[in-house]
C-alpha cells in the first residue's frame, strides 16, 4: 500500500496511516459470481490528532420495536471452532441441507479476540467485547486488590465475579435478560467448557430459565429440573479425556433438548452448542481424520435437530440459525514471548506478582498488562514487540482514531477491544496462507507446549475469523442462495429480537440482517457495504487491517504484519 514516511521528534521513522474506502454500488452481492464489480475509490489520510475516547464506528441506535409474526422461535445451532470451509455434503450433509433451505452467510465473522469465551458473548449480547467486556479467554481483573488473574472456563468463579460486581459480569445485556423482560425465554444445552455454557446465559438462575451442560453440574441450573432430566436421561456424562473427541456430550444435549426441553418448555430462544470440533482440532489438527470424525458425529447428533425440525419445529415457527464462534488455523512454529520480553529487559510472569512488570496472559490471543501502565512503558513494550519476528498486529488504547498510544500501533478501538479489561498491549501472532499437512490454508507461530501442526485461534487471519453462518425457516429467504453481503456473530441477537418483535437495545454494535428476510429484494433490503484498509508502522516494522462497514457496523475481514529486519531470527519451523 501507498504511504508516507516521516521522522519524528525522537528521530524514529514512522510510517503514516493511510485509509483507503470502497464504497460498493447498490447491486446485488446476493449470489456470488465473478462478475467484475465497480467501485468508487477514495483515499483519505490520517495524520495525528487529539485522542479520541469513543470506540470507532460504533453507532448509537434507538430502540425500535417492530412487530413480527405471533408465534415465531428461535433455534442456534453453534459448532465450536468449525471452519465453514469444511463443510460439504459429503462431511456434513445435515449442515449443507440447512444451506439448500436457507441462506448462507458467506462474508460470516467472528469478533477479535478470535476466542471462544469474547466470540459467544458477542452472540448472546449483539455486542463487541468493547462492550460485553469479555475480553478473552483469560484476563486480569484490576479493579481488584490486588489484581488477579481471571480464567473464563470457570463456572464458579464467573458466579463469583457476577455476585461481587452486583450483577456487572457482562457490562452489555444479554439475550437473556432482554426476553425475560418481555416474558419470554431462552435455553442453553451445550457441551463447551462449564465457563462458555455460563457465559451463554450467566443470569438464567434470576429468572428460572435452564442452562445445562453436557458435562459439568456446576454450569446447570435450575437443579429441580436437572435432577428430573437425570432421573430421564442418566446422570451426566463424564468429560472426555483431554485431547479425546467429545462424542457423549453431543448425544446428551441433543437427546434432552428434543425429549424434554423443547416439547415441555417450548422456549422462545434456544441455543444448542456443540463444543466440538473446537477441542480435537486443538489435539489432533485442524483436518485431521479424528477431528473430521467429530465434525461428523456433531453433524449426525444436529441431524436428528433437524429431521424433527422439517417435521414439526418449522411449522411450528422456529427459524433455524447455524453458527461457530471462529475458525482455526495451524501452528507451525513455537516462540516464547516470556523468553522474548525478558531478553529486552522486562520481568515477564503469568499473573500479577510485586516481581512482575508485565503479566502475558497464556493463549493464543497476545495480551498484555504492564503494572506501570505510562505511554512511555507501553511504547516500549510495544516497540520490543514490533522487533520480533513472530508479532502480528499490534494494538493499543487509542491514540486518535487509527493509532494507539505506542507508536506504530494501531489503536485497539479499531478492533472494538478499548475495554477496561483491555491489556495495555493486544497482540495477534503472525499468520500467512500456507497449507499444513492437510491441504488447509492458514498458519502461524504459537506459544504453547503442544507439537506443530495443531489447531490454533485468536488472531486476526482470515481463517480464524470467518465463521459458520445460516438462517432458515418461514423469516428468512429459502432458496438456497449465497449473501455475500458481510454479516457477523453480533448480528444473530438483534436479528432474533426484531424476528419477535422486540426491540434492539442501544448497546449492540450487530445490525439486523434485513437482507435475509423472505420477501427482501436488491432495491429494498441491501446495504451499502464500505470496505477500509489501515496501515501502521515503526521503523521496518509493518501492519495492515481490513474492515467492512455497513451503517456503523464493523466486520474485521484480516490483519497482517512484517518486519524484514527484525533484529532476531528464528530456528526453522518445527
Amino acid at each position: 500500500m501507498p504511504g508516507d514516511h516521516h521522522k519524528g521528534a525522537d528521530g524514529v521513522q514512522r510510517h503514516v496511516l493511510i485509509l483507503f474506502r470502497h464504497r460498493r454500488p447498490p447491486q446485488s452481492l446476493f449470489q456470488l459470481n465473478h462478475r467484475q464489480k465497480r467501485t468508487i475509490h477514495r483515499k483519505i489520510r490520517y495524520l495525528s490528532r487529539p485522542c479520541c475516547n469513543a470506540p470507532l464506528s460504533v453507532t448509537q441506535r434507538k430502540g425500535k420495536s417492530i412487530s413480527q409474526g405471533a408465534g415465531m422461535k428461535f433455534l442456534i445451532a453453534s459448532f465450536d471452532g468449525l471452519r465453514p470451509d469444511l463443510i460439504s455434503k459429503e462431511l456434513t450433509p445435515n449442515i449443507a441441507r440447512v444451506q439448500e433451505l436457507g441462506v448462507t452467510l458467506a462474508r460470516h465473522h467472528t469478533v477479535y479476540p478470535s476466542e471462544t469465551r469474547a466470540a459467544f458473548p458477542s452472540l448472546v449480547t449483539g455486542a463487541a467485547p468493547v462492550r460485553h467486556g469479555m475480553v478473552g479467554n483469560k484476563f486480569v481483573d484490576r479493579k481488584s486488590t490486588p489484581e488477579r488473574y481471571i480464567d473464563t472456563s470457570d463456572a464458579v468463579l464467573l458466579d463469583r465475579l457476577n455476585k461481587e460486581s452486583g450483577g456487572g459480569l457482562m457490562t452489555a445485556p444479554t439475550l437473556g435478560e432482554l426476553l425475560a423482560a418481555s416474558d419470554k425465554s431462552l435455553a442453553v444445552l451445550a457441551t463447551n467448557t462449564p465457563g462458555t455454557t455460563r457465559l451463554f446465559h450467566h443470569k438464567a438462575e434470576d429468572f428460572g430459565h435452564i442452562r445445562l451442560s453436557g458435562h459439568f453440574p456446576e454450569a446447570c441450573t435450575p437443579e429441580d429440573a436437572l435432577a428430573q432430566i437425570e432421573t430421564e436421561f442418566g446422570k451426566l456424562p463424564p468429560a472426555a479425556a483431554q485431547g479425546e473427541p467429545d462424542y457423549s456430550g453431543q448425544e446428551w444435549i441433543t437427546s434432552v433438548f428434543l425429549d424434554y426441553v423443547w416439547p415441555r418448555l417450548s422456549p422462545d430462544v434456544a441455543i444448542l452448542s456443540y463444543g466440538e470440533p473446537d477441542t480435537t482440532s486443538h489435539f489432533h489438527g485442524t483436518g485431521s481424520a479424528t477431528t473430521r470424525e467429530i465434525i461428523a458425529y456433531c453433524d449426525a447428533q444436529f441431524g436428528r435437530v433437524l429431521e424433527w425440525w422439517e417435521a414439526e419445529g418449522r411449522s411450528a415457527g422456529v427459524q433455524l440459525m447455524l453458527a461457530s464462534d471462529h475458525g482455526h488455523i495451524t501452528a507451525h512454529t513455537r516462540v516464547s514471548v516470556m523468553d522474548d520480553l525478558r531478553a529486552a529487559g522486562f520481568a515477564p510472569g503469568r499473573a500479577p506478582d510485586p516481581d512482575v512488570d508485565v503479566v502475558v496472559v497464556p493463549g493464543q490471543v497476545g495480551a498484555l498488562y504492564l503494572r506501570d501502565r505510562s505511554v512511555d512503558q507501553v511504547s516500549r513494550l510495544g516497540e520490543a514487540m514490533m522487533d520480533q519476528p513472530w508479532c502480528g498486529p499490534i494494538f493499543t488504547a487509542p491514540r486518535n482514531e487509527v493509532e494507539g498510544i505506542a507508536p506504530g500501533s494501531f489503536a485497539s478501538s479499531l478492533v472494538l477491544c478499548d475495554h477496561d479489561r483491555a491489556p495495555d498491549v493486544y497482540f495477534a501472532f503472525r499468520a500467512d496462507d500456507g497449507l499444513d499437512q492437510f491441504g488447509l490454508g492458514g498458519g502461524t507461530f504459537y506459544d504453547n507446549d503442544r507439537t506443530a501442526g495443531l489447531g490454533v485461534h485468536g488472531g486476526l487471519h482470515a481463517k480464524e475469523l470467518a465463521a459458520v453462518g445460516i438462517v432458515a425457516g418461514a423469516h428468512f429467504r429459502g432458496d438456497g442462495s449465497v449473501s455475500a453481503i458481510p454479516s457477523g456473530i453480533c448480528d444473530l441477537a438483534p436479528t432474533i429480537l426484531h424476528g419477535l418483535g422486540l426491540a434492539v437495545p442501544s448497546t449492540m454494535t450487530g445490525r439486523v440482517l434485513r437482507e435475509v428476510f423472505a420477501g427482501a429484494t436488491q432495491n429494498n433490503s441491501e446495504p451499502h457495504v464500505e470496505t477500509e484498509e489501515f496501515e501502521a508502522g515503526l521503523g521496518s516494522f509493518r501492519q495492515t487491517l481490513q474492515r467492512n462497514v455497513i451503517d456503523g457496523t464493523v466486520y474485521l475481514a484480516g490483519g497482517t504484519a512484517s518486519n524484514a529486519t527484525a533484529t532476531r531470527k528464528l530456528p526453522a519451523a518445527e
